[in-house]
């Protein structure tokens, strides 16, 4: 029988906190059965479970760790899957390097590109198969997408809703159009209600964000069940990322919101919880593009999300490479917490939506905002908006890609594209986190207008889809800003495992420079053996800094491992965007 190796202790407090949240969620509900319904649906017969759940401070990442976000149908050749090709491409160009991989949504879809899924148990057979999918795994840390919030609106799901079939006739949200909406938080303009007819009559259904992405009702117990079979399904896939895509609406009230709501978290616990308890290592990502104070609370007390996105990074590296001042990205990393123990920051600066401007409420005002805006659409960037719960709207995210981004300043047009990008990606590496990287970004792709017009949608300009032999035949010309990009990044990212100072969870401390231009850190291992002061220039100006601002320890000898110059002297220059990683050198 399963469960019999548990320790009567162990169990114990499995059964009580699963019991509590259980209770919290779904108060009404006999607990004891549901709690066994959980049990059964995440461990069915023949799964193992731990005999102890898994401590927070046990860490599941190093300074080796990096993860690529890419879609599986970026490469496409005409001739093999694009899993394959996939598959060919990290092997070849990324292994040893990068150790993580994102494939966006690889299930059956109809919109959104991948996130109206029909069906999370099935590979996109326009990707490749499940057979594919393990493939990858079996060479790098994969991580799959849960779109806990929504599914496609021709999906099985929700045909069988329209057709009131049980179990699904309760599978998604209703609501009257005479509800008070009015508070609702949308990151879209679409009407949030959708009329449709079904075989009891007509109904409204909740739509946060299109009406090709029904939101499915966590009222009712047997979607938690399902999405807890999904997981499992995932992880015997070998799957170890979940990101709980958009989970921070999952939870609706008439009334009220409807974001972030007591038994959202209650739900991320839960999950949690089973995680701490499953033989797999498997590492929770909540994807919560919302300000800071909101971001954070899906840490938790160290038993929600293991993982966070930094969402204030994009925007605040963007303005900071743009204006070439570095006051607000300093005051606002001086304010940030460590992550606690067991968990992480994910650093990044693009990804497959947009550069989200939420999270950058607060930190940047109305017009360092509109000066950055302005250079994104001056270099042919687009801006989406959202909806206010006034009637009015504001930016939501700036579509551009970041390489395209990095191409002018305030200023206008320069000659430090290239050394501008590659240190705005430096930063991502240096911060106390795990980074991550855009394939986009990795191979210095322009802005895709074709793609936005043949496809109507603003998102499509940092979603390219590459030749494979285009690509290849760019990457082995070294004067191409791909091969540029690509060659930097890597040599960075090697460098970057090989130093303990740059674990996910190792000190760090802001520097505060006389002059915005140099944004400074100072990381330290967890063994403190090793420093490292990681400098990065976010100015068209040489700068110097005077060797004593760093209180490098005079009886150790320091080296900058970007350049391999010993340091020494009464200051430290840097060129144009250029970036110091100065370290103990007797390490």
């Amino acid at each position: 029988m399963k469960h019999q190796s548990d320790q009567p202790a162990e169990k114990a407090t499995l059964n009580r906190l699963l019991a509590a949240y259980v209770a919290q969620i779904y108060p009404d509900s006999d607990t004891t059965a549901l709690c066994r319904q959980i049990s059964d649906a995440f461990w069915p017969e023949g799964a193992h479970r731990r005999k102890r759940k898994r401590k927070p401070g046990n860490f599941m990442w190093s300074q080796h760790d990096a993860l690529l976000i890419t879609y599986g149908n970026t490469l496409k050749d005409g001739a093999h899957k694009p899993l394959d090709l996939l598959y060919d491409f990290l092997c070849r160009y990324l292994e040893g390097t990068v150790n993580g991989v994102h494939i966006l949504p690889f299930f059956p879809f109809t919109s959104d590109d991948g996130f109206a899924v029909t069906n999370f148990r099935a590979v996109n057979p326009q990707l490749g198969d499940w057979a594919d999918i393990n493939r990858i795994a079996d060479r790098f840390k994969l991580m799959s997408d849960l779109v806990l919030n929504h599914v496609s609106s021709q999906g099985a799901w929700f045909n069988t809703y329209r057709q009131r079939q049980a179990p699904y006739d309760r599978f998604f949200f209703e609501a009257n159009p005479d509800d008070d909406l009015s508070m609702v938080v949308r990151p879209r303009t679409t009407p949030l209600l959708q009329e449709i007819d079904t075989g009891d009559g007509p109904r409204h259904v909740w739509c946060t964000f299109s009406h090709d992405q029904i939101d499915l009702d966590f009222r009712n117990p047997e979607v938690l069940l399902e999405f807890l079979r999904i997981i499992r399904l995932h992880m015997e896939n070998g799957l170890q990322i979940n990101r709980l895509d958009a989970v921070a609406f999952i939870w609706k009230e008439i009334g009220s919101p409807s974001i972030h709501l007591p038994q959202t978290h209650a739900i991320i616990k839960l999950i949690r919880l089973l995680c701490d308890y499953a033989v797999e290592p498997v590492i929770l990502l909540t994807e919560t593009n919302v300000p800071k104070a909101e971001n954070l609370s899906y840490f938790g007390k160290r038993d929600k999300a293991h993982v966070i996105y930094n969402f204030p990074l994009p925007p605040l590296i963007l303005h900071a490479m743009m204006t070439g001042t570095a006051a607000h990205l300093v005051k606002w990393q001086s304010a940030m917490p460590p992550a606690p123990l067991g968990c992480a920051y994910l650093n990044f600066t693009a990804s497959h939506d947009g550069i989200g401007m939420r999270p950058a409420e607060g930190l940047l005002s109305a017009m360092d905002q509109a000066a950055v805006i302005d250079v994104v659409k001056r270099i042919g960037g687009l801006v989406s908006m959202r909806a206010l719960p006034d009637g009015g709207e504001a930016p939501y995210e700036l579509n551009t890609t970041f390489f395209d981004a990095m191409s002018q300043t305030v200023t206008g047009p320069d000659d430090h594209h290239i050394d501008r990008f590659i240190c705005s990606q430096t930063i991502v590496m240096s911060l106390e986190g795990i980074p991550a990287f855009y394939i986009h970004s990795l191979l210095a792709t322009p802005n895709d207008h074709a793609g936005v017009e043949k496809r109507g949608m603003n998102r499509a300009i940092n979603r390219h889809r590459w030749d494979y032999a285009d690509l290849r035949a760019r990457l082995a010309q070294p004067d191409t800003p791909q091969a540029q990009v690509l060659d930097g990044l890597r040599n960075r990212l090697r460098i970057r495992q090989e130093q303990p100072a740059f674990h996910p969870n190792a000190t760090q401390f802001t520097i505060h420079m006389d002059d915005d231009r140099i944004f400074a850190l100072w990381r330290q291992s967890l063994d403190r053996q090793q420093s490292i002061f990681a400098l990065h220039n976010v100015s068209a100006d040489e700068v110097e800094i005077p060797a004593l601002r760093l209180n490098l320890i005079g009886d150790e000898d320091w080296v900058d491992l970007l350049s391999d110059e010993v340091i020494s002297g009464e200051t430290i220059t840097l060129a144009p965007y250029q970036c110091r990683w100065i370290a103990n050198g007797n390490y």
